[in-house]
């Protein structure tokens, strides 16, 4: 075991764990940050994404001892139920979710291309949210739920 000392959603957090363990795991089982969901262990769905310093990864790849000083956020990071944050309103109002497992991961996504780009293409949201996927198959309005929080109005995505 090895201490850890993260800047998770603004705060310092340490944690004792195994050096090889999966951020995701330490988000969720050691500081209770369950938004981010174990979908496929592989990196290829997209349900564990995070953003570390502003980047979109999948935290089911990353060990945590490769985390370092860098800044983590969740979902949790973004908003609350009592306050959602512009993006996770959007996700909201466009009802983007149908079973719920996809959308923390989707809305990190997402809220990585915006903090970098706040007003995207159509294809840039596409290329940027390929690499998520939505088994229920929302993908529509989950475009329109970035379109939106981007600003855009209409129905093109």
């Amino acid at each position: 075991m090895t201490t850890y000392h993260l800047h998770v959603n603004g705060r310092s957090q340490s944690v004792d764990t195994d050096p090889d363990t999966p951020l995701l795991y330490v988000l969720r089982n050691d500081l209770q940050l369950n938004g981010a969901k174990f979908g496929c262990g592989l990196g290829q769905c997209g349900s564990c994404t995070v953003m570390l310093d502003g980047e979109a990864v999948f935290s089911c790849l990353l060990p945590v001892s490769g985390v370092g000083a860098r800044k983590v956020r969740t979902v949790e990071g973004l908003g609350s139920a009592a306050a959602p944050g512009r993006l996770q309103q959007a996700f909201i109002d466009e009802q983007a979710a149908q079973c719920g497992y996809c959308i923390a991961g989707m809305i990190v996504r997402a809220q990585a291309l915006l903090d970098k780009n706040p007003h995207p293409t159509d294809a840039e949201i596409r290329r940027h949210m390929a690499a998520n996927l939505c088994r229920c198959g929302t993908h529509m309005r989950i475009l329109r739920a970035v379109r939106r929080a981007a600003g855009k109005p209409g129905d093109k995505a």
